[in-house]
């Protein structure tokens, strides 16, 4: 089994039967080159409409092979990014799809969309999509108990409110599973003091054997700050460099390639 970072949310995971994009948005490496000439199935999964999560531009890949399933959040229908037809299987929270290969649960976001849980190759998958304790910043102010506006989410919000909605949410995913093999969780520093939050109370509540950053676009040191706390309960961390980067995942652990 590999793992490919494309890009801030997006990756490949690649087995021995099947592909397994996630959240494609850019590929300044062109990956996706040499993925779309493989001769497996794929399953192209989008977690929302959001434009750093969904682009059109991955129908355009039926154009170059026939075995592609989309998997869509139905919030990217909601919001007339795409046509009902585009899609092959459309999920909201609580939503499920199995077939030979892979077998997946749609489960909520703090955000748009959804997360998502997948079971493929005797591995159990999360990429967490937006889901993320977003306003954890202002957990440390004097008066966290309040209501405040968000121009970067253009939202009104409460930061404590947030914070149990998020930690209802993981409730919700330990109802399906109470591990993984692999999470790709949001590190993004671009949202400020406790940033790396989220990730926190993920790794303090589930089994996980591979912890993966994402949602960062530039300056991957920040992602890296993680790794100071998956180090203190033994999670092995990708300490993603570049774009393009890949690793090779295997019962002994994890190798670059």
């Amino acid at each position: 089994m590999t793992l490919t970072y494309i890009y801030h949310s997006g990756f490949v995971l690649e087995t021995d039967s099947a592909i397994l994009v996630f959240d494609y948005w850019e590929d300044h490496c062109g990956v996706m080159e040499s993925v779309l000439g493989k001769a497996k199935p794929m399953y192209v999964f989008s977690s929302h409409f959001h434009e750093d999560h969904f682009t059109k531009e991955i129908f355009e890949w039926r154009k170059r092979r026939d075995e592609i399933i989309y998997i869509l959040s139905k919030d990217i229908f909601k919001h007339r990014r795409a046509c009902r037809e585009d899609g092959d299987v459309w999920l909201a929270k609580g939503g499920t799809y199995k077939d030979d290969k892979i077998s997946v649960w749609a489960m909520g976001s703090t955000d748009s969309g959804v997360s998502w849980i997948v079971e493929t190759g005797g591995k159990r998958i999360f990429h967490a999509g937006d889901l993320n304790n977003w306003y954890a910043k202002f957990l440390e102010d004097d008066n966290p108990d309040q209501m405040r506006y968000s121009f970067e989410m253009e939202e009104v919000f409460n930061p404590v409110t947030h914070d149990k909605q998020y930690l209802g949410e993981l409730k919700d995913i330990k109802k399906v599973a109470d591990g993984f093999d692999i999470v790709m969780f949001p590190i993004d520093g671009r949202i400020g003091n406790g940033y790396t939050l989220g990730a926190r109370q993920f790794i303090e509540r589930f089994r996980v054997g591979l912890f993966v950053p994402m949602h960062f676009t530039t300056g991957f040191e920040s992602a890296w700050r993680m790794k100071e706390f998956t180090d203190e309960k033994n999670i092995p961390f990708w300490q993603i460099s570049q774009e393009g980067e890949t690793i090779k995942l295997s019962d002994s652990g994890i190798s670059a390639i």
